[in-house]
């Protein structure tokens, strides 16, 4: 690990020289390049060069525990000393691990409802409004893509697009079930219902991500269904998108423009098949040490909505929290960080045991 660091402090040095050379401040593309690697690269740098110069004064205070007259002093502050070391190099194993490159990408969110009927379509409708809350809280956008409305208020099936910093990097553990325990407004006999609603989180997908072939696409045009106004069952605005290699469809009619309706689906076609590809790469990698709990796989059911005891409870991590009504209204800061930490240690985990066999 210690040569790895030296070489990354050595391709840090060399990138900080090159910046001050004329001819790359002269061109634009090389100088964000090098901007950007060292952006990326000065956190772990920093962390070394701490970590060293603590080793540095543990050696030096280990001299002075010679000295009768400055044992205890040196005793004491050695114990500090070693507790820094061991913070910064836990810090640093966590800044070695492979970073996701979908991170800092933005987020299509699609959530639907599912067993429940109308209370799982409510529900699907609080996920969206708890996560749109969370998205503001957090200064981000979102735009709403589609939305299947149904007869009670509540939604079928709803894609958003999330843009912001880092997203990706917060919302990509809430992929999965989501379960809900509540009495139905309906429900005369108070009795607790159970429903479920699935969450899907993809990072948003560049043109330059997926290239689509228009001879792979089979596109149909249909008129909009439901509110829209007058041009609503009387122009084919409306557009289904199927994706012939792998039968992805995408439908979108919210838009009055059949152009805009278009590159709408489009975007959330690029996204879904930019998480499949990742899926399938993700799977032959993770196949042979994949562990029943805390894959993140979208088929476990991650959390439960528990109104009567206003809990939480994540099932993958352990973590439970009594603050649903909180996490409803978008503080979910909470929630988040504990899957963050939770999956980060276990591809620390997973790290270290590679490099022990390798």
């Amino acid at each position: 690990m210690l040569d790895k660091l030296r070489a990354v402090e050595a391709r840090y040095d060399q990138l900080s020289a090159e910046m001050a050379d004329p001819a790359v401040q002269a061109d634009n593309t090389k100088f964000r390049t090098h901007s950007k690697m060292l952006s990326e690269m000065q956190p772990l740098v920093d962390a070394f060069r701490g970590y060293k110069a603590v080793v540095e004064q543990v050696a030096a205070t280990q001299e002075l525990l010679k000295d009768p007259d400055m044992r205890d002093l040196a005793q004491e502050e050695l114990q500090s000393l070693e507790r820094r070391r061991n913070q910064l190099l836990a810090d640093i194993k966590v800044l070695l691990i492979p970073k996701d490159p979908n991170d800092a990408k933005n987020v299509v969110l699609e959530i639907r409802a599912g067993t429940g009927g109308d209370e799982a379509a409510l529900f699907a409708s609080d996920l969206f409004r708890m996560y749109s809350r969370y998205a503001e809280r957090q200064g981000w956008k979102i735009e709403v893509l589609s939305t299947s409305d149904s007869g009670a208020g509540g939604i079928k099936e709803v894609i958003g697009l999330i843009e912001g910093r880092n997203a990706y990097s917060r919302l990509k553990y809430e992929s999965g079930v989501h379960r809900v325990q509540r009495v139905p407004a309906t429900e005369a006999s108070g009795r607790i219902h159970t429903s479920t609603a699935t969450v899907a989180v993809l990072p948003e997908a560049e043109e330059l991500d997926i290239q689509i072939s228009e001879k792979d696409l089979r596109v149909d045009t249909f008129c909009s269904s439901g509110p829209g106004g007058q041009s609503v069952n009387t122009t084919y605005s409306a557009v289904r998108i199927t994706h012939l290699p792998t039968g992805l469809v995408v439908s979108q009619q919210d838009e009055k423009s059949q152009i805009k309706n278009r590159a709408k689906a489009m975007k959330v076609l690029r996204s879904r098949l930019y998480d499949l590809e990742m899926q399938k790469q993700q799977d032959a990698i993770a196949k042979d040490r994949r562990t029943q709990v805390g894959t993140g796989e979208r088929s476990e059911k991650i959390r439960t909505y528990n109104f009567r005891e206003n809990r939480i409870t994540d099932h993958r991590i352990g973590h439970t929290m009594h603050q649903l009504t909180l996490a409803l209204d978008g503080d979910l800061t909470e929630l988040i960080d504990a899957a963050v930490s939770f999956f980060t240690s276990e591809k620390l985990k997973e790290a270290t045991a590679a490099e022990t066999t390798s």
